[in-house]
């Protein structure tokens, strides 16, 4: 999350006029993240999110995202709930920007991930995936196989401004993982995103899944690959096991993994790892002026992308 468009007090009680929260009493924005601009809104009604849609997401994915929340909070998963205006739309345009407000789930994400933690994020992600498999919608995954060239084409000339011979490792890494992917594993809607910082906890106890905005349809185990990356590194970037195990395990309890997605875990964890390098490099590269964050390091995922090329089965995941 971040803050890109200002929004006025004159604005804000215009939108707000479309719904039954009341007047507003408060309007942060939310300085974490890249995607778009989040606001912390108090109305008489209570705590919400104020989300303004910024370029990088497109207005006619609106609908999935939002659709699939109200479908997941339907079925009983903890995540948020976007609000209904007087007219049934949450859907509307504030600044300038696609625009709408979501419930606010109370929760920390954890600065020290735990291996309950990972426990908690594996059921809670095997569960996604099967409420998901009822939901009509669809959304290709255009930062999967087909998005990586052009990124790399956009990142390419000044990627060894990050690190030397970043390019060249790159290009490698590009070109084996793309002749070795799959085409056959079992998929359906996935978070794609399912970072810390998207997951709450009270208590140690997880209390919410939030930001949907990278969610589509594309393999379940890539979407366990993003959180083996994302939750079973060290601060140091060595791996840990044991939190690994705690992940896929608690996941598989669930959802069983078959043998082929088991045996691809590795190539997938790759994948993952370098589709996050390549999404950080480029906007490293290419910061909006004005924003009240720094993007995120690609090299973090570079050490990874080295580390599940050198694994060789997914033993080495704990399993």
């Amino acid at each position: 999350m971040a803050v890109y468009t200002e929004v006025d007090d004159d604005a804000l009680e215009s939108f707000l006029s479309e719904y039954d929260l009341g007047p507003p009493t408060s309007c942060k924005g939310i300085a974490e993240g890249v995607e778009n601009s989040n606001y912390l809104l108090q109305t008489e009604r209570g705590n919400f999110i104020l989300t303004l849609y910024e370029k990088r997401v497109k207005r006619e994915d609106l609908p999935f995202f939002l659709g699939l929340m109200e479908h997941l909070s339907a079925a009983g998963l903890r995540c948020p709930l976007p609000i209904r205006g007087r007219d049934g739309n949450v859907i509307r345009e504030l600044c300038g920007r696609p625009a709408a407000i979501i419930s606010f789930l109370q929760g920390l994400s954890t600065k020290r991930v735990l291996p309950d933690h990972c426990r908690q994020v594996g059921d809670a992600l095997a569960r996604l995936h099967l409420a998901g498999a009822s939901f009509k919608l669809t959304r290709k995954n255009a930062l999967s196989l087909e998005g990586w060239r052009p990124l790399f084409t956009a990142t390419r000339d000044r990627a060894d401004e990050v690190r030397a011979g970043l390019a060249e490792s790159i290009e490698r890494d590009l070109a084996d993982i793309t002749a070795r992917w799959p085409a056959d594993l079992p998929r359906g809607v996935i978070h794609a995103d399912l970072f810390p910082d998207n997951v709450l906890f009270v208590a140690d106890q997880l209390s919410g899944m939030i930001d949907f905005y990278f969610a589509c349809n594309d393999f379940y185990a890539y979407d366990l690959a993003i959180c083996l990356n994302a939750w079973c590194f060290e601060r140091d970037l060595s791996f840990n096991a044991t939190k690994a195990k705690q992940l896929v395990g608690a996941y598989s309890r669930v959802r069983p993994l078959s043998e082929r997605e088991i045996a691809m875990l590795p190539l997938l964890a790759r994948g993952s790892a370098l589709r996050f390098l390549l999404t950080r490099l480029y906007d490293w590269l290419n910061q909006p002026a004005g924003a009240l964050v720094r993007p995120h390091d690609p090299l973090e995922y570079e050490a990874k992308l080295r580390f599940h090329g050198s694994v060789r089965s997914a033993t080495a995941y704990g399993l």
